[in-house]
């Protein structure tokens, strides 16, 4: 899948509005508190300042109810713009407002606009046609960076492509890198791999485990979903998540990996608790000796261990969703543990983003992946085949 590319556009003194996804998260005082998104779309926004473009940077922050509100405020983000790329960013007090209007009409060769939180406006999820043509009439080029909403059919990812012929739009530095990494693992990856899939639910991940089948040669499954798996095989799983609508599917997943020759591994072992949280009593168990009202809320040592084992070989691993409930600490070392493990290993390292990320940022592993993508909700449409909203307008005919 080739793109058309940020490259091959003529910037100079042109005005450019790129859709970012600046969604990053803040404190109880507005601080952020990850500011890697925004780290990712820094050579994008200097290629163009150097290319003497005016730039018009959108995006997206949490989830505003359709209207202004000072919580949802991109100040802390035109902060941290100013702090990482040491230029002025100036900030619009509204999205297609007058403010905005006005100071789009007198932006130069050079500066850098930041519009409002683009979900103050309502359009902007309803997929408006006139939303997007008045954010296409701030600018002679578009660039799509933002792949973390490039799944999304949102005014200002999608509608607005069509305003702007293929020599006037583009994809960005960060989505061309996100794409062309997912295209390469899914189509030519270096084997033996192996994917590992976790999450709670087996109905979220559904169609990703179906179309990787056919391309790994090891797939783990971890999280709650895996309880559903356990439950086919005919094991009781006590109060533990489990999809039980899905135990066909889940049948028909194992034996599909059967007949591909996949091999697929499912916890042994589980941690246990007689309630959901951090005040509850905890146990290790296998998996046969789950208590009827306990529920399985992580993977157990011995589970890790085969995990472990079952990595050693692999020259491409890709992750996609957790082995337990990570963010309470009791449930999160089977997590933590497979997170060292991938780091150390010698094999490619794909991190789905989500979840994913942000566990391998806890326990500071960041730097020891291959890459790590800025997208949960889109690099798993991916995985499932799909092509994304925001990507198939920006695709080379």
């Amino acid at each position: 899948m080739e793109l058309l590319n940020i490259k091959d556009i003529d910037l100079e003194n042109k005005k450019v509005f790129i859709r970012c996804d600046f969604n990053v998260p803040l404190d109880e005082f507005g601080n952020i508190t990850d500011d890697r998104r925004i780290r990712s779309a820094l050579s994008t926004i200097r290629f163009c300042h150097d290319h003497k473009a005016a730039i018009i940077l959108a995006t997206h922050l949490g989830r505003p109810k359709k209207k202004f509100n000072f919580k949802y405020s991109v100040r802390p983000i035109q902060k941290r713009l100013h702090t990482l790329l040491q230029m002025n960013i100036k900030i619009a007090k509204d999205v297609i407002g007058e403010d905005a209007k006005n100071k789009v009409k007198n932006l130069k060769s050079g500066e850098i606009l930041l519009l409002e939180n683009l979900r103050f406006e309502p359009g902007e999820e309803q997929n408006d046609d006139e939303f997007a043509k008045q954010l296409a009439d701030f600018a002679d080029v578009y660039i799509n960076n933002a792949f973390g909403v490039s799944h999304r059919n949102h005014a200002s990812v999608s509608k607005i492509t069509k305003y702007f012929s293929n020599d006037n739009k583009g994809a960005g530095f960060l989505l061309q890198k996100e794409i062309t990494f997912f295209s390469q693992l899914l189509t030519n990856p270096a084997r033996p791999f192996t994917a590992i899939v976790g999450g709670s639910k087996v109905s979220s991940k559904l169609e990703a485990l179906k179309n990787l089948l056919p391309k790994v040669d090891k797939l783990i499954i971890g999280g709650g979903m895996a309880f559903t798996f356990l439950k086919a095989l005919g094991e009781d799983v006590g109060q533990s998540i489990a999809e039980n609508d899905l135990i066909p599917e889940a049948k028909n997943i194992m034996a599909k990996a059967k007949k591909l020759g996949v091999q697929l591994y499912l916890p042994i072992d589980v941690v246990v608790s007689d309630k959901f949280g951090d005040d509850g009593e905890t146990k290790i168990v296998t998996i046969q000796e789950i208590p009827k009202k306990w529920r399985g809320l992580d993977i157990g040592p011995a589970t890790v261990k085969l995990f472990q084992l079952a990595l050693r070989n692999s020259h491409t691993i890709l992750w996609n969703g957790p082995m337990g409930v990570y963010e309470i600490e009791k449930f999160s070392r089977g997590s933590f543990k497979l997170a060292h493990s991938v780091a150390s290993s010698f094999a490619t390292t794909v991190i789905g983003g989500g979840d994913t990320a942000d566990l391998i940022k806890r326990v500071n592993l960041d730097e020891d992946m291959t890459f790590i993508s800025t997208g949960g909700g889109a690099s798993l449409e991916l995985i499932e085949g799909k092509i994304l909203p925001g990507v198939e307008a920006l695709i080379k005919k």
